[in-house]
């Protein structure tokens, strides 16, 4: 991993002298759909970037020096006022403003350990950590006054919230699977919205709040599921086949979207809920290379959105549909970091 060196205190932090690329010079001809682009991270990986409700602000994971692994920060939209609002301690993840931007969620390890905890054995494969010491955090948008909403045994992560603001999404391993459940925003009324065998994560509320889109793998015959269920005792799962599905927001009407053996993940709803962008390597199947698609929610149509030849993902419209963040390795001073970019979207 590379990082972004910067001189650290709890608070606002002075970002690195680099000469700010905008406009269309970061977009790629293919790329019809986007305009106006404007990079917002300068160094590290910077992922899952996500706007507040008022639309003035994002929220996002960062693995930047001091920091060893992800720790969340907030930042204006146009990049500035970059600040730390996690402890600082353990891995964090999957963070989003409440309503009214006055109070955030997110996912930490803090509370298990400081450290970060020990990155995945590779020797597997290609695997993700679903580290049980992960619980969700509601606190103050400084970052102050953390409190567990959702803990317990096992993993408890990837929270959003509806844009109608009345209820979290979030995804857990407390009944042994890998399920999506939702809560009020207190974190109250729990309520269990998959239970088919296999991972099922990554929920977004549509605009309207009425749909979840998510991801989920299936299974063809007993040894995958065998696979499966081994890599899960040991809180892994390998991720090379996710597909994208909807559910209505009570957990019924589950229907697939996307069915192309590839890796689909990161799904974000347009306002008309009838379209999802959603990020793949089905360009480059089994590979690196992800890209953002745009399709249909009975799965016709689709249409790639991006074409940098690495990776592209994790795209959220902003609340009025005009403007769209992505994170991207495209631009970087150094190999490997992943920035946040924000443009205008064009229908």
């Amino acid at each position: 991993m590379f990082f972004l060196a910067v001189i650290f205190t709890f608070g606002f932090f002075a970002s690195p002298v680099i000469n700010q690329t905008s406009g269309d010079g970061l977009i790629l001809p293919e790329e019809t759909h986007l305009a106006n682009m404007q990079q917002l991270t300068f160094g590290g990986e910077n992922a899952e970037c996500y706007f507040s409700f008022d639309g003035k602000q994002f929220i996002f994971q960062s693995t930047r020096k001091p920091f060893e692994c992800d720790q969340i920060f907030t930042m204006n939209t146009d990049g500035t006022e970059q600040k730390l609002v996690s402890t600082g301690n353990g891995r964090t993840t999957c963070a989003y403003f409440l309503p009214g931007d006055k109070r955030i969620i997110y996912a930490s390890t803090h509370a298990s350990s400081v450290d970060c905890p020990p990155k995945p054995d590779f020797s597997k494969g290609y695997v993700w950590a679903l580290f049980p010491s992960f619980e969700i955090y509601a606190a103050d948008a400084d970052g102050s006054n953390a409190t567990i909403i959702a803990g317990g045994n096992g993993y408890d992560a990837e929270a959003t919230v509806s844009p109608v603001g009345d209820r979290i999404v979030f995804t857990s391993t407390r009944n042994g699977d890998i399920d999506i459940y939702s809560m009020n925003i207190d974190g109250s009324d729990v309520k269990q919205l998959t239970d088919e065998i296999g991972y099922d994560g990554g929920p977004f509320y549509s605009y309207d709040g009425k749909k979840i889109v998510y991801r989920r793998n299936t299974f063809k015959d007993e040894k995958e599921i065998a696979n499966y269920k081994e890599l899960l005792a040991q809180d892994l799962i390998r991720p090379s086949k996710l597909d994208i599905w909807t559910m209505d927001a009570d957990g019924s009407n589950k229907t697939q979207v996307t069915n192309n053996n590839a890796a689909n993940f990161a799904p974000y709803w347009f306002p008309d809920g009838k379209r999802i962008l959603f990020c793949s390597n089905v360009s480059d199947p089994g590979g690196r290379n992800f890209d953002i698609y745009m399709i249909k929610t009975d799965g016709t149509g689709l249409e790639r959105i991006t074409y940098y030849g690495e990776f592209d993902g994790f795209p959220m419209f902003s609340p009025d549909g005009k403007k769209l963040v992505i994170c991207s390795n495209r631009n970087n001073a150094e190999v490997g970091e992943t920035n946040a970019f924000i443009c205008d979207w064009v229908d």
